[in-house]
């Protein structure tokens, strides 16, 4: 009886995860004309091969039971890899531990699979949690992945279990498959959380950017995303953090913000997505906001559009970590479309498509943030007046509200 119980639910699991790695997958009728979603999440924690979390033998697990319980798949780092669209994805399990497992689609939008094992990263005592990795295709041949590693932080009270220390950790293959671990990357700041490698030299050297942190939740004298350089990276030391994109009171960012994936090289600029941190009654609200730096100098702000780019919407607001979005990868492809890969509320992974035209467009022509209310105001009179004089112009008679 146990066997014929155990082969018929074995059968349903795999019927039920067949099903959803095929399942199609289309772009969102509506769109704000800067990006469109894509209506299904591409990687959920159901995605999750079931030879992960089953013992499949029915002589130990009669019953057909979870023994590796998964909880979420969310903050992937992301990059096109021999043909494949691929994401390096913060796996977590049931006991909050996170890890890494890569998964590739054809296309980019839908379809992704599991590879049959998790990576193989080589740990070290430190990292107790390690998660939100970047990967960067740098120009010295190697892809770098670069990710938090976390640990208790032992100069609090035992009383006190969820303080904890973080910093950079450094990690390199050629292949995907086999990773050497680097040091972790030293800087004047107590902590760092959301360091992005850029993927050339600046001056001959490592450009990092970093968030630099006084405690693992709280900024506190960190100013924004910040910049710093480092002679090797096999030995990465940045003794000098400058901040180019500062936290500004009342705005998305005026807690904390963060650079999300790699910069990608346009012939204008260098196009950075980045998330900004705001505070509110129900809790923190993490959205997505872009920018451009100068092809010649990376540290400097060319266009910075006012406001986010994505915020969470619909399904998007709920999971473990609510009203959250946060994006670590993107991928352009040779014809300029690009896919951005984004988590929400700390649970599931979703993709947005747009294109370096579309981006380019947004970042260098909408309005920058005026920081005041009365401000705001008169940067939407001018764009009503130049419409309503328009319509006036091509719809005779025309009935306008006053």
């Amino acid at each position: 009886m146990y066997k014929n119980n155990f082969d018929r639910r074995l059968k349903k699991i795999v019927e039920a995860y067949e099903a959803l790695i095929a399942k199609r997958n289309s772009l969102s009728e509506n769109s704000n004309g800067v990006f469109s979603r894509y209506c299904n999440p591409v990687i959920t924690a159901k995605h999750i091969p079931y030879f992960w979390k089953y013992d499949l033998d029915p002589k130990t697990n009669p019953l057909l039971m979870e023994r590796f319980g998964m909880n979420a798949t969310f903050n992937s780092g992301a990059i096109k890899f021999r043909g494949k669209y691929i994401l390096l994805v913060r796996v977590e399990g049931t006991d909050r531990k996170s890890f890494f497992a890569i998964a590739e689609s054809d296309n980019g939008i839908e379809n992704f699979r599991f590879w049959n094992y998790p990576v193989s990263m080589p740990y070290t005592e430190r990292d107790v949690n390690a998660y939100d990795m970047r990967l960067v295709a740098h120009e010295d041949g190697w892809i770098y992945g670069i990710f938090c590693t976390e640990k208790r932080d032992t100069s609090v009270p035992d009383s006190d279990q969820s303080s904890a220390v973080a910093q950079c950790g450094i990690t390199r293959t050629k292949d995907l498959i086999n990773w050497e671990r680097l040091p972790d990357l030293v800087t004047p700041s107590p902590q760092q959380r959301n360091v992005v490698l850029h993927p050339e030299f600046v001056n001959g050297k490592y450009a990092f950017y970093t968030r630099p942190q006084d405690s693992f939740i709280d900024a506190g004298s960190g100013g924004g995303i910040g910049f710093g350089l480092a002679e090797n990276i096999e030995r990465s030391v940045i003794k000098e953090e400058i901040i180019i994109d500062h936290r500004v009171y009342h705005t998305i960012s005026e807690l904390k913000n963060g650079l999300g994936p790699a910069p990608i090289k346009t012939a204008e600029g260098w196009l950075h997505l980045a998330h900004g941190v705001r505070n509110t009654a129900s809790g923190m609200r993490y959205t997505l906001y872009l920018f451009m730096t100068d092809l010649n100098d990376v540290t400097k702000i060319i266009y910075k559009p006012a406001g986010y780019f994505i915020a969470p919407e619909g399904e998007e607001y709920i999971g473990d970590v609510a009203n959250v979005v946060f994006s670590n990868g993107w991928i352009v492809d040779d014809n300029g479309r690009i896919l951005i890969y984004y988590a929400s509320s700390d649970s599931r992974m979703h993709v947005a498509e747009s294109s370096i035209q579309q981006l380019l467009d947004y970042v260098k022509n909408t309005p920058t943030d005026s920081f005041t209310s009365g401000g705001q105001v008169n940067t939407l009179k001018k764009i009503i007046n130049k419409n309503l004089d328009l319509i006036d112009q091509q719809i005779q008679p025309v009935e306008v509200l006053k």
